[in-house]
């Protein structure tokens, strides 16, 4: 099930965000994830987030700010189980255009969301990681 979070949930939607960016980012130190987990849960509070939930909990979320997909984030144990997709389809439902940011060395999921109808607008790095990212783009 697809849903809006409970306040009390944000903890623990921090955690899963955590987890998959460690995880998905292995080439950047995990000291620069750790730094912003501090404060995270006041900006998930203020965020558009969905959730995606089964018998086992929740599985992951997706945050939107605007047309602006801010992130995408599945248990590691969870993936590879539409919950993703599912979330995504949600998103897109909601919107007419959605853009994201991903970096290019996390070619998992360059390849999802180019198998999800985005496409490559413009290339740049991240001033935070000075890594290269695509920002990518999908519309009606």
């Amino acid at each position: 099930m697809i849903r809006k979070p409970h306040a009390s949930e944000l903890p623990e939607i921090a955690e899963i965000w955590l987890a998959a960016n460690l995880d998905a980012h292995s080439f950047i130190a995990p000291s620069y994830w750790k730094g912003h987990f501090a404060g995270l849960v006041p900006q998930l509070a203020q965020a558009e987030l969905l959730v995606y939930e089964d018998s086992g909990g929740l599985q992951g979320f997706l945050g939107l700010d605007g047309d602006l997909i801010a992130g995408l984030f599945v248990r590691r144990e969870a993936r590879g189980r539409g919950i993703g997709r599912a979330l995504m389809d949600e998103a897109k439902g909601r919107r007419e255009r959605l853009r994201l940011h991903v970096y290019r060395k996390n070619a998992g999921a360059l390849r999802f969301y180019r198998r999800e109808g985005f496409s490559v607008l413009e290339e740049q790095t991240d001033p935070g990681t000075g890594e290269a990212e695509s920002v990518m783009v999908w519309h009606v």
